[in-house]
Order: structure tokens, then C-alpha cells, then sequence
């Protein structure tokens, strides 16, 4: 299949519709794509090659894209089979390129093809670049994301990023891509979910580039909203949850640890939980349930004692997320038993090393099948578990709640706004309450900004008050981009729509305001709205985020230079002035001598 991305760049790849399981373990009913890519310059370069399942097939495709030219290049960014296993046959036809690598790919290349006879190569470091012509290629490392030789390549005349697997998802690409999270989450929790570290070191390279497209080695090629896609990735490999929801997770031998997993996601959904997902850890799809597992921010885990320990799914499925670091969550446990049960204490010992994990604390123990007093502990953990999410219900009688005014401070908040067709909001830092009786409030806002015309032109706005759980990614989306060139949301579920219709952010702020102006003021660079209050609502009692809390707290600090020793395979750094000739790295498990010290 032949596709033009560019005036210059061509999509060769090819669609795996025979293949049932990816890396012999995922199950890819949509199939499989493998991509790779033909760059037309002075000099002609070819992005990776492509599984041996459809070797015959990508070099058809790389002949028709070719036109008749030679290719002077091929570059080769990552060394799984999926992607390199054609280099012999494309270097059998085209003999003269010059194969272009890392020093890591060129070893791997000799382990895969120990018989391959290739003198012409080009070793490059990170950070080097290769001239085509009019355009010049960046080399950007990635280590472990998911191989140790991993490299992206950066075009900055197509300001396009070859992101070989980054950014892949399952399915063959004509299958459809409404959803593409599902797939490339399943994908990226995986297959990359061990590497959040590596995955961050990578994000923070990319966000120097100017990248308009992305171009991963399985899945669509990524031409809009890139925001999206990135913001996805930073959530995954921050191990923060991309959802409000409950995922509970259980075995069953009889029946009875069903039914209690059966009434815990009955009583969650009485209960307004934004979402439930219950799972069958014997008969779903293992990687389905980790994917669920790290999207939503409580997990559930439901089984039985088997052997005076946990049932073997449940062990592996307990493995496969302590493996991918699995943190920042709250875990709830329902144990079965019907003589001595210890399902719970051997789960719970299981996450001792597994960084911010809060236990719930109405855990359950059944004794073979439901009783009253069982039943009466499971609507008590659905009582905990959906705390958190309880709406705010505001009467008709009263609209205006004076406590909501009392989280006004010096800090920061997220004004929201619609223009009618789309709703935006903004970081602003400057509200004020300037009046009582009637209470009356002021916004500044620069005039530059999206949010100032349309709220010039509606005069309706609302100030949502942010707490000091809310994260930096908040601030990235709602600060460090504008609302003339994106949607900020369009991918943004947080929120519901107040009285005035404008929306309101329902996590990460303790209250807001709802705003009508009735008199604007010049203030040179920034308009002052001033305004009347048309409805105020306390959300929670968190406190309210300062501008100091935020600078302390919340906004990334330039990394300190840190004295200590290198892997040279995954890039893990151990700290301190001497290494010890016995260490093994903790990530790629490559002894001390593969480590160099620190400058």
C-alpha cells in the first residue's frame, strides 16, 4: 500500500490481516500494520523496513514509490523483527545503500543477520544529523522505549518525527481509527509501560522540536491534533490515571466471588462512579484488563484462596502490573475463603514495593458465599470507593453559596468560556472579589487572548477556583497553548456544563463562579471584566492553589545535575561516586561493566 504524506515522504508500509498474536502474546483481532517510509530528496532514504510476513509486499510498494531512483539511504531505528526483518532481502536488491544506525543497532544487525555482507554503513550518535538535500535528519535516542537501540528521526523541513514505535497502536490501518486510544493504550501499557522514565526523557526532547506530524511504525500516521496524542503519552508514562473510574478485576471457581465482584459495580454505578469496568481476569483478554487497570484511578482486585495463595490468574495479572510499575492508584481487595482465607494479605504484600499506592480500608473477607454481614462490607467499600465522585447538586432555591467566595485568594484558576461554537479556557491569576452587596467580582484578562474576545463579545464566563491536587498537565493544557488554534475541548472530559452554559471543570478545582460582566475597563494590556455573580458552588474543601504552592509544589524544576554512573543499554543512572562491581541494572538488567561515570 502506497500513501503520499507529504510532498516528499510516501507511506510503503502493509496491513497483517492473518496474524492472531502479535509478539506471540497480544491478541490483534483488527490485525497488524507495519510501516515504513520513503523520503524523496537529493538523496533518497528509506525509514526501516518491515516484517517478514510481508517482505514480498513492502518491496513491491518500495519499487512503485522508488520511481526508478536508488535509494541512497536506509535507515534502520529499531532492531525488532516487526521492523528489520527485510534488511537482508532489500539490501539484495539494492546493494550500493548506505545502511544508517546506531552503534547498538549495527551489534543487533549482526546478531539477526550473521551471514549479511554490507561494507557501506553510517554510524550516528544522538544529536547528529544527515543531509538529504533540502531537508536535514535529526537523530534523537531513545533508549528502552521499548529496546535499548531505539533512535526517532527528526525532518525538520516536514517537521515530521519518524517515532518508530511510539505512538503505535494495534489494528491494521484500515480497520477504522475512531478510537484510537483503546488500541495504543492496550499497545503502549503492553508493550512500553515499564519505561514511563524513558518515555518522559523522550517527551521532553520532542517538546524542543516543531513537530506538525507524527509517524510511528505501527498504527496512522498522526497529522492533527497532536496535543492529543502527546498529552496521552505524558498521562501513560507519568503513571497518572487518564480517568475518574472503578476497574474491578476478580476469579471466580463457584460463582460467589462473581457475584460479590457483580454487586460492587452495581452499587458503584447507584452510586454516580463515572465509569465501571468489571472483568473476568479467566476468560478476558489480559492485556485488556491492564489497559483498564492503569486508565482509571481505583482498582478492585476480587478472588479466591487457592493453595493458601492467590488464583493464578489473579498472580498474573497482579505480576504484569507490579512489572509496569504500577502506582499512584487506590486499591480496594474482596477475598474467598472457606476455612483459612489469606487471598488478601498475599495480594496486598504483592504492591510493598510499588511507589504511592493507597489501600482502601472497608476491604472485604467472604467466608465461601455472600452473607448479610459480607454484603453489608461491600456497600461500604462502594461507599468508599465512590466518595470521590459524588456530584454537586445546586438547588434552585439557592443558586448563590457565599462559601464559594471564601476560595477566591491569590492563586490560580481556569476561566472558561463559549463562543457559541466551541468552549475554551485560559490560566489567569488575577480575580478578585471587588465588592459585597452585591457581590461582585473582577477577571484581568490580556487582550491578546481568544478568551477576551469572546467574553468581550458574550459577556459570560466562569472561574473555576483550582485546588492543590490539580497537576501540571492542567496548566500545559489550559496555559501553554492557544484557543484561536486548537480545541482545548474537544479531548477534555473534566468538566460539566453550568446554568449559564459555559463549562466548569469537575476535578482538580474546589468551586466556581459563574460570571455575567456589566462594565469593561482599559487597563493597557489586559481588560478588566467587571462582573456580576449569577452563580457560585463549592465543589470540595481542598485548598484552594496558590501562586507560591504552584511555584513550589506543582511546576517542574530544572533538573539538577546529577553526579553518578550511566547504563550505556537503557540509560538508567545510579547515583553516587563509585559503583559497585557486582551491581545489575535494575532496568535492563546489563551488569557494571556496561556502565560509564557521569562528567
Amino acid at each position: 500500500m502506497n500513501k503520499q504524506i507529504t510532498d516528499s515522504i510516501v507511506y510503503i508500509g502493509a496491513n497483517d490481516y492473518d496474524i492472531d498474536l502479535f509478539e506471540g502474546h497480544y491478541v490483534v483481532p483488527e490485525g497488524m500494520a507495519y510501516n515504513s517510509y520513503v523520503i524523496h530528496d537529493e538523496k533518497t532514504a528509506i525509514m526501516d523496513t518491515i516484517d517478514q510476513r510481508k517482505t514480498k509486499e513492502w518491496l513491491v510498494n518500495l519499487k512503485v514509490a522508488l520511481q526508478g531512483e536508488k535509494p541512497e539511504y536506509l535507515i534502520i531505528q529499531h532492531m525488532e523483527p516487526d521492523h528489520s526483518a527485510s534488511i537482508q532481502a532489500f539490501l539484495e536488491i539494492y546493494p550500493e545503500t548506505t545502511v544508517v544506525g546506531n552503534a547498538k543497532i549495527f551489534t543487533m544487525i549482526g546478531q539477526f543477520f550473521p551471514n549479511l555482507k554490507n561494507e557501506k554503513k553510517l554510524e550516528v550518535k544522538n544529536g547528529e544529523t544527515l543531509n538529504l538535500g533540502k531537508r536535514e535528519l535529526t537523530f534523537v535516542f531513545a533508549p528502552m522505549m521499548h529496546w535499548p537501540e531505539v533512535m526517532m528521526t527528526y525532518d525538520a523541513y516536514d517537521k515530521v518525527l519518524f517515532s518508530a514505535d511510539g505512538f503505535g497502536k494495534f489494528g491494521a490501518l484500515d480497520t477504522g481509527d475512531d478510537d484510537w486510544a483503546c488500541e495504543a493504550r492496550r499497545y503502549y501499557f503492553g508493550i512500553v509501560g515499564k519505561y514511563g522514565q524513558q518515555v518522559q526523557n523522550v517527551l521532553k526532547k520532542a517538546a524542543t522540536l516543531d513537530i506538525q506530524k507524527i509517524l510511528p511504525l505501527h498504527g496512522p500516521m498522526l497529522t492533527e491534533n497532536l496535543g492529543y496524542y502527546i498529552g496521552l503519552y505524558d498521562t501513560w508514562s507519568s503513571y497518572l490515571p487518564e480517568s475518574d473510574g472503578v476497574c474491578i478485576c476478580y476469579t471466580s471457581v463457584y460463582g460467589h466471588t462473581k457475584a460479590a465482584a457483580e454487586l460492587l459495580a452495581e452499587e458503584l454505578k447507584k452510586r454516580g462512579v463515572p465509569a465501571v469496568a468489571l472483568n473476568d481476569l479467566a476468560r478476558s483478554d489480559m492485556a485488556e484488563c491492564v489497559e483498564d487497570a492503569f486508565r482509571y484511578d481505583k482498582l478492585v482486585l476480587a478472588t479466591t484462596t487457592f493453595n493458601a495463595e492467590i488464583f493464578p490468574y489473579m498472580r498474573e495479572f497482579i505480576d504484569s502490573l507490579v512489572e509496569r510499575n504500577y502506582q499512584k492508584r487506590t486499591i480496594a481487595f474482596i477475598e474467598n475463603g472457606s476455612w483459612a482465607p489469606t487471598a488478601m494479605k498475599v495480594m496486598k504484600a504483592k504492591f510493598e514495593k510499588s511507589k504511592n499506592i493507597t489501600f482502601a480500608e472497608n476491604n472485604v473477607t467472604i467466608l465461601s458465599a455472600l452473607n448479610k454481614e459480607s454484603t453489608a462490607k461491600i456497600l461500604a467499600l462502594a461507599d468508599e470507593l465512590a466518595a470521590d465522585y459524588n456530584a454537586v447538586e445546586v438547588s434552585d432555591e439557592k443558586k448563590i453559596d457565599p462559601k464559594a467566595l471564601f476560595k477566591i485568594g491569590y492563586g490560580l484558576y481556569v476561566v472558561t468560556c463559549n463562543d457559541g461554537k466551541k468552549f475554551n479556557g485560559q490560566i489567569v491569576n488575577t480575580v478578585s472579589q471587588v465588592a459585597s452587596n452585591p457581590d461582585r467580582v473582577a477577571v484581568n484578562i490580556n487582550k491578546a487572548n481568544y478568551s477576551a474576545d469572546v467574553i468581550r463579545k458574550t459577556g459570560v464566563m466562569n472561574v473555576c477556583t483550582l485546588n492543590e491536587e490539580c497537576p501540571f498537565k492542567i496548566f500545559q493544557h489550559f496555559g501553554f497553548q492557544s484557543g484561536r488554534m486548537v480545541d482545548k475541548f474537544a479531548d477534555f472530559t473534566r468538566y460539566e456544563v453550568a446554568s449559564n452554559g459555559v463549562p466548569y471543570l469537575n476535578k482538580y478545582a474546589n468551586g466556581y463562579i459563574s460570571l455575567k460582566v456589566f462594565d469593561v475597563v482599559d487597563m493597557g494590556s489586559h481588560w478588566m471584566f467587571l462582573c456580576d455573580i449569577t452563580e457560585s458552588v463549592v465543589l470540595n474543601d481542598i485548598e484552594t492553589m496558590t501562586y507560591t504552592f504552584y511555584q513550589k509544589n506543582v511546576k517542574p524544576r530544572p533538573q539538577e545535575q546529577v553526579k553518578g554512573w550511566v547504563c550505556e543499554i537503557c540509560g538508567y543512572i545510579y547515583e553516587g561516586e563509585v559503583l559497585p562491581e557486582d551491581f545489575i541494572c535494575p532496568l535492563c538488567k546489563h551488569p557494571a561493566s556496561d556502565f560509564r561515570k557521569m562528567a
